[in-house]
C-alpha cells in the first residue's frame, strides 16, 4: 500500500492514500466489535462470518439496510461525527430484531466529498459503538471519495446487516389476535426520521442549533443529534422468556405506517395516546411548526420507538423484563378485531 499513489487521480480530487490512512485509524474501533464467528480482518474483498449452524434447528438469515438521512445535516453543522454511526446501525439492526433474529454482522458505506481520515475515524467509531450495543460484528465497509458529487465537508452514510434466527421462533405476526396487549418502549428522541420536516420547522442553521432550550435542558443541536436507541439485546432477552406475537419499529411514517406492518388483515391496533411516552422535543416541533397532530403521528415516533404485541396475560411480565433490561416500557393499548389499521384515542 505504501507504494500506491496516483498523482493524476489526486489532481482529479481523489486521494487514495487518505483511504489507506482511514483504514489504519479505524482498526481499533472495528476490533471492539469482534464476536465469535468473525473470520479475518478488514481490508479484504469480503467480510467473512462463520455461522455455528448447530445452534439452530432451521436457520434463517434476515437482512436489513438503511441510512441516516438528513439528520446528517445536524452533524455537519455541529461538526460532531462520533454518534451518527450509532443511528446507522440502529436503523438496520432494530428492524432485523423485530423479526426475532439476532444481528450477526454489519457493513457500512461512507460516500464523502473529500476523505478526511480523522473524520472517517469518528464516523466509524460511532458505527462500532452501535455494533457493540447490538452485539454484532463490524466485518467490513467502504469509503468512497466523490469529488464534485457533494461538497468536500459532507458525506452520506448507509449500512447493511445480516441476522439469524430459528424458523420456528421468528416473529411473523401469525399468532397476533384480538385481545393481545400492546407494549410501548420509549425512544431516545427523534431517532433518525422526519428530519426534513424538523429542519424546516426550526430553520436549522449554526446559530439555531447552538441555542439552549429550557424545556429540553440542552441545546437544540444536542437534542436532535441524540443517537437512535438500539433495542436488540432487550428484545432478544424478552423473546427468550415470553412469546412475542408481533413487533413494530416506529421509524419513518410514524404510527400510521409502521404499526400496520405487523398486523393481520382482520385486526387493528387501538392505542391510547395518554399512555404513550411523552418527549418535549415533539411538543416543541408541533408547536413551532404548527404541525397537525395526525401529521406528527404519521412522521415521528412521538416518544415510542417500539410497539410489541404479547398475550394479554403476559403483558405485565413482558414490561418487567424490558424494564429490568434498562428500557422504559408500559402497556399502551391492545389489538382489536376490525379492519387493518391504527386507532389513536
Amino acid at each position: 500500500m505504501e507504494k500506491s499513489f496516483s498523482e493524476s487521480y489526486a489532481a482529479a480530487g481523489v486521494d487514495v492514500t487518505a483511504g489507506y490512512q482511514s483504514v489504519e485509524l479505524i482498526k481499533s474501533h472495528v476490533k471492539r466489535t469482534n464476536i465469535p464467528g468473525v473470520m479475518g480482518g478488514i481490508g479484504g474483498f469480503g467480510g467473512m462470518f462463520e455461522i455455528a449452524a448447530n445452534q439452530y434447528k432451521n436457520p434463517v438469515l434476515v437482512s436489513g439496510t438503511d441510512g441516516v438521512g438528513t439528520k446528517l445535516k445536524v452533524a455537519f453543522l455541529m461538526d460532531k461525527h462520533d454518534t451518527i454511526g450509532i443511528d446507522c446501525v440502529a436503523m438496520c439492526v432494530n428492524d432485523v430484531a423485530c423479526s426475532g433474529a439476532k444481528p450477526l454482522f454489519f457493513l457500512d458505506y461512507i460516500a464523502c466529498g473529500k476523505n478526511y481520515p480523522e473524520k472517517i475515524e469518528q464516523i466509524v467509531k460511532g458505527v462500532a459503538e452501535g455494533c457493540v450495543q447490538a452485539g454484532c460484528a463490524l466485518v467490513g465497509g467502504e469509503t468512497a471519495e466523490h469529488p464534485g458529487l457533494m461538497p468536500n465537508e459532507e458525506y452520506d452514510l448507509a449500512g447493511f446487516t445480516v441476522g439469524i434466527g430459528d424458523k420456528d421462533k421468528l416473529v411473523s405476526g401469525a399468532n397476533l389476535k384480538a385481545g393481545d396487549a400492546l407494549i410501548g418502549v420509549a425512544s431516545s428522541g427523534v431517532h433518525s426520521n422526519g428530519f426534513s420536516l424538523v429542519r424546516k420547522v426550526f430553520n436549522i442553521n449554526e446559530q439555531r442549533i447552538a441555542v439552549q432550550v429550557p424545556e429540553l435542558g440542552k441545546t437544540l443541536g444536542e437534542e436532535l443529534l441524540t443517537p437512535t436507541r438500539i433495542y436488540v439485546k432487550p428484545l432478544l432477552e424478552l423473546m427468550e422468556k415470553v412469546n412475542v406475537n408481533a413487533i413494530s419499529h416506529i421509524t419513518g411514517g410514524g404510527f400510521y405506517e409502521n404499526i400496520p406492518r405487523m398486523l393481520n388483515d382482520d385486526v387493528m391496533a387501538y392505542i391510547e395516546k395518554d399512555k404513550c411516552f411523552k418527549k418535549p422535543i415533539f411538543e416543541l416541533i408541533q408547536r413551532e411548526g404548527n404541525v397537525p397532530e395526525r401529521d406528527m403521528y404519521n412522521t415521528f415516533n412521538m416518544g415510542t420507538g417500539l410497539v410489541i404485541a404479547v398475550d394479554n396475560d403476559k403483558a405485565d411480565e413482558a414490561v418487567r423484563i424490558l424494564q429490568a433490561a434498562g428500557e422504559e416500557a408500559t402497556v399502551i393499548g391492545e389489538i382489536k378485531s376490525g379492519e387493518k389499521g391504527v386507532e389513536l384515542c
